[in-house]
């Protein structure tokens, strides 16, 4: 997995390549949570070039997802694939996040 992230305005943009999955979860969690220590709140994360997430994937997105809404920010996903769009579907996590087409559209919800 690599991981990308860029400053857009008041939003981080990270955008993930690879697989997000119990060996790699934990490098994106303190990711994270390093972010939101130093001030961080709204994220974007870009899934266009991330093809597979397991369940340590989701709880990961799951918890930043609680952590930012009790600071005030949020987290909004964009370009999932159809793979990765059916584990979301499957787990029930369409329903909790807020998913665009597209990078731009994600970054204009804010």
């Amino acid at each position: 997995m690599n991981i990308k992230d860029t400053k857009m305005e008041k939003t981080m943009v990270l955008t993930i390549d690879g697989r997000l999955d119990s060996s790699t979860s934990g490098v994106l969690e303190k990711k994270f949570l390093a972010m939101m220590e130093n001030g961080e709140n709204n994220f974007v994360v870009d899934f266009t070039g991330m093809d597979y997430i397991s369940s340590a994937g989701l709880r990961v997105l799951l918890m930043v997802a609680k952590k930012t809404k009790k600071i005030g920010g949020k987290i909004v996903l964009s370009a999932l694939n159809p793979n990765v769009k059916e584990v979301f579907d499957i787990a029930g996590f369409t329903g909790i996040f807020t998913i665009f087409a597209s990078r731009e559209e994600a970054i204009q919800a804010f």
